[in-house]
């Protein structure tokens, strides 16, 4: 929009519209808002559109939900066609639309006709494509489906902080090669190790890595990187400064040695992990894996701050897959999933597994993702898209072809196949539900489960993923029933920064790493390791030493010129 009608006029019509048309919403739902207030209001009786598919998406979807929602909603949508090839006669390029029709809802309601795409084709020679349809009647939701109610579930305190898009560079100059990394300083500059580090984007997960590296400043001031690290220093002027200090926003201009978005609210969240769950915003297939702890994830991956397998399993199988194909969004041309984790994560409810159900469920996700990582290491060009793309096709009973087959034998697919079918009953087992539902059922189960999830939240009772994390001030007695798990789960110390309490010393290195930030947070001033090793009841200083310094070397804490340690 600011490109196309400039910066004041963008401006000036966020600011008619503010309350009403969100500032992330395309220029199409200014029209389609007006549209719709004419119709509710009257004597307009009805309108129809023509949008890019873009208008499922969850910034689009809040300017249709005030119209659509609710127990007397004042607009019906009477015709819908969620996704259509379309192409655009002034430039040639192959886009993908939606096409909505709405009226004032009627006192006897007829249902909607939701047109789904079954079957495209372009003959030689032809710009437009052959279509074919499914059509469904029901409630079309705002979200153009007919079914469960995705966008009644609500955001789960169980899942609060647990996931975020990766880090946002603002900056092409930060990614440099393993070469340049050597010649910066890597392996000679004592500590420069903790701020480069390796670096995956949507493509490294998903296709062939470039084993790429980035530099990563967070938690160092423009003075600390000139004084420690010179070389980088200047790359990083060259490289970086000119683009930011073209940017209209002040602190991307002022903070040019750090990322754009750097993700500093979420970083704790990974501290101590020694792995985390990471899948692609944008793909093709919805696939989850873990990324090593040293591994900085770009804004095109969605990162979970979650180490368990267990976790692993669930969100690999078909009932969390299911739900993140409805309740995310779709894009581009190839008219690829979308995971939106505010609508994907936030309110997915995982199982109340037992012990026993979660072992076995962790168990096979170990095998399926160490499996994966085994064979692409032994077929350098093996990628995660060619090996699902035969397993679709083994799940769909089609033939495979020649390239299929030599995929099929290099990532043995049928083994994650094999796999991913033990998942799906292991985690129907843990909802305890049948394993051969309809997605139309799952989803209708999971509104209702989180629902039920929502109710229990709102009387206190929190599943949390990752309690000791999530819930720093309860007592073990509170984690425990809140956890829903049988084993009693271990609460974070309650830290005071006072010389006279002393504190036990966490036994987890996750709770371990937060009590000694938060001790030296709390202190007021730098801390020496041995004044922090005394804050701790009969704790040695060379126990905290090594916390200390991964805590500074995450930038999460200052090592100073003198040898201690501040926030």
């Amino acid at each position: 929009m600011r490109e196309a009608l400039g910066d004041g006029y963008t401006e000036a019509l966020r600011k008619a519209y503010k309350g009403k048309v969100p500032d992330s919403a395309d220029l199409v739902m200014y029209w389609w808002y007006n549209a719709a207030a004419a119709v509710q209001r009257g004597p307009a009786e009805r309108f129809g559109f023509i949008t890019t598919n873009s208008l499922k998406q969850t910034f689009n979807r809040r300017v249709m939900q005030p119209f659509l929602e609710g127990d007397t909603p004042p607009l019906t949508l009477t015709f819908a066609i969620p996704d259509h090839p379309w192409v655009d006669a002034a430039e040639g390029a192959a886009v993908r639309i939606a096409m909505t029709v709405a009226e004032r809802t009627p006192n006897v309601a007829a249902p909607g006709q939701l047109w789904i795409l079954k079957t495209e084709s372009v003959a030689e020679g032809d710009e437009a494509a052959d279509v074919t349809f499914a059509e469904q009647q029901g409630q079309i939701l705002s979200d153009l489906s007919i079914g469960a109610a995705l966008d009644s579930a609500k955001v789960l305190k169980s899942n609060e902080g647990m996931s975020s898009p990766g880090v946002k560079l603002h900056g092409a100059g930060f990614i440099v090669s393993q070469d340049k990394a050597k010649e910066l300083g890597l392996g000679e500059s004592l500590g420069l190790e903790n701020h480069i580090r390796h670096y995956l984007n949507g493509q490294d997960f998903t296709g062939k890595s470039r084993k790429a590296m980035v530099i990563d400043l967070f938690g160092l001031n423009s003075s600390e990187v000139l004084t420690r690290f010179p070389n980088v220093y200047q790359h990083v002027v060259e490289t970086v400064k000119p683009e930011r200090d073209q940017n209209n926003r002040a602190i991307y201009r002022d903070n040019w040695w750090v990322f754009g978005e750097a993700r500093s609210s979420f970083r704790p969240a990974l501290l101590g992990l020694p792995r985390y769950i990471a899948t692609v915003e944008t793909a093709k297939h919805r696939v989850f894996q873990f990324l090593d702890a040293g591994v900085l994830a770009d804004n095109k991956l969605v990162t979970i701050a979650l180490d368990d397998a267990y976790n692993l399993g669930v969100l690999s199988s078909r009932f969390h897959v299911v739900w993140a194909l409805a309740a995310g969004s779709r894009l581009g041309v190839g008219n690829d999933p979308v995971y939106v984790k505010s609508r994907c994560f936030d309110p997915f409810p995982f199982p109340a597994a037992t012990p026993a159900q979660q072992a076995h469920i962790r168990e096979l996700a170990e095998q399926l993702d160490a499996h994966r990582k085994r064979q692409q290491a032994q077929h350098p060009t093996l990628t995660l898209t060619d090996l699902y793309n035969v397993v679709e096709k083994l799940r769909a009973g089609q033939p495979l072809t020649t390239k299929d087959q030599t995929v099929n034998q290099q990532g043995l697919a049928s083994v994650v196949f094999s796999l991913h079918q033990q998942l799906d009953a292991a985690v129907a087992d843990a909802y305890a539900w049948p394993a051969p539902l309809p997605d139309a059922e799952i989803l209708t189960r999971l509104v209702r489960l989180n629902h039920e999830r929502a109710q229990e939240e709102a009387a206190g009772h929190v599943r949390y993923l990752r309690p000791a994390y999530q819930a720093k001030s309860m007592s073990n007695e509170q984690l425990t029933m809140n956890s829903g798990l049988a084993t009693p789960a271990k609460a974070n110390p309650l830290l005071i920064a006072h010389s006279s309490l002393l504190i036990d010393f966490p036994k987890e290195l996750a709770q371990q790493m937060q009590a000694v930030r938060e001790v030296v947070q709390q202190a007021g001033t730098a801390l020496s390791v041995a004044e922090a090793a005394a804050r701790f009841k009969r704790l040695k200083p060379e126990k905290v030493e090594p916390l200390l310094a991964t805590l500074a070397a995450l930038a999460l804490l200052r090592h100073t010129t003198e040898g201690t340690y501040a926030a």
